[in-house]
């Protein structure tokens, strides 16, 4: 390590907070006003550790007797090797050494403005939002055309998106430095855009090919799509962590999931969200081919004859019961 050399304060996360340059070895550390780095800590000694010369080109520090120590690696040390990447604690500051020659890491790209921000986004989420909010008022809306009824549904929703994207927006400025508040709203907008699609699409499938798992358990599919939401939302504050806020949207969609099954295990005793297809479409959207009548009979008839043979056992057992009371008697 050649010098200069350049003392490192680092924050919890490695980020440095403080860098000071100094020309020769040795290196006085402490809080002493004497010392060649003071460090700002009331844990650390007067004269807490020094830096020296190991006498083969490398640095080597060394604990001055103090109270708390040097820790290295989770145990306190006399006297540590120091190299690049080497972080020490003295009391409660964090401590790297760096020489002149160290090389660093490539440059990153800049991740403070992309192509799809700003007012485009912004407009586009807008839209998304009012579309999805209208078209489900349209397709549950069974009274005569009503503008205001429209207009007010759609001002709520939009309302409801540009307080959810301030808050993700709020998130962005005091974590990544800028708000992104039209990316926030092009993401909320792509959601609500891709549940409306989702509904829709799900329940006509269900009725034309006879696929009712997509309707019995439909209401997993949200809690994908809200997750994913959350996914692109933290990757907009932090796009360094993409696999770290993936395992987070795949944590709260399994605990979502679950709690869905919990809670329709409980209403109804049945995993499932309803127990059979609820919306119908015209019969021209069938694919399925139809089921014959016999066929249905038939099924019918072997269920009758489960449940007769269930209550006759029912029936015997009570029988039973009532011969072994007398008996006693």
């Amino acid at each position: 390590m050649k010098p200069p050399y350049y003392l490192e304060i680092l924050a919890e996360n490695g980020d440095v907070q403080q860098r000071q340059r100094i020309a020769t070895l040795p290196i006085r550390i402490g809080r002493g006003y004497d010392n060649d780095f003071i460090l700002d800590d009331a844990h650390t000694a007067a004269a807490h550790a020094v830096i020296e010369d190991d006498g083969a080109g490398g640095l080597l520090l060394r604990d001055l007797g103090s109270h708390n120590g040097v820790i290295h690696r989770g145990q306190r040390q006399l006297q540590v090797a120091l190299h690049g990447d080497s972080v020490v604690r003295l009391g409660h500051t964090r401590l790297r050494v760096r020489s002149s020659d160290h090389p660093v890491a490539p440059e990153l790209s800049d991740t403070t403005m992309h192509d799809w921000e700003g007012l485009r986004p912004a407009v586009a989420g807008l839209a998304m939002i009012g579309a999805s909010a209208a078209f489900s008022n349209w397709l549950s809306d069974a009274e005569a055309f009503d503008p205001i009824a429209y207009l007010m549904i759609i001002a709520y929703a939009v309302g409801a998106g540009l307080i959810w994207a301030s808050i993700w927006a709020v998130a962005n400025r005091l974590f990544g430095q800028t708000a992104r508040f039209g990316r926030h709203l092009f993401i909320i907008g792509c959601g609500l855009l891709a549940m409306e699609v989702w509904e829709l699409g799900s329940s006509m499938a269900a009725y034309a090919l006879s696929l009712e798992v997509l309707t019995r358990y439909g209401r997993h599919m949200f809690i994908v799509i809200v997750c994913a939401m959350i996914y692109f939302h933290l990757c907009t504050i932090k796009p360094q962590h993409p696999r770290r806020f993936a395992l987070v949207a795949v944590v709260l969609a399994i605990i979502g999931s679950t709690l869905i099954l919990l809670s329709n295990l409980q209403i109804s005793g049945r995993l499932a969200d309803e127990p059979y297809m609820s919306v119908l479409y015209p019969p021209a959207l069938r694919l399925s081919p139809n089921h014959a009548t016999a066929t249905f009979f038939q099924e019918a008839a072997s269920l009758q004859q489960g449940v007769d043979t269930e209550r006759g056992k029912s029936a015997k057992g009570g029988a039973d019961d009532d011969s072994e009371g007398d008996g006693d008697e």
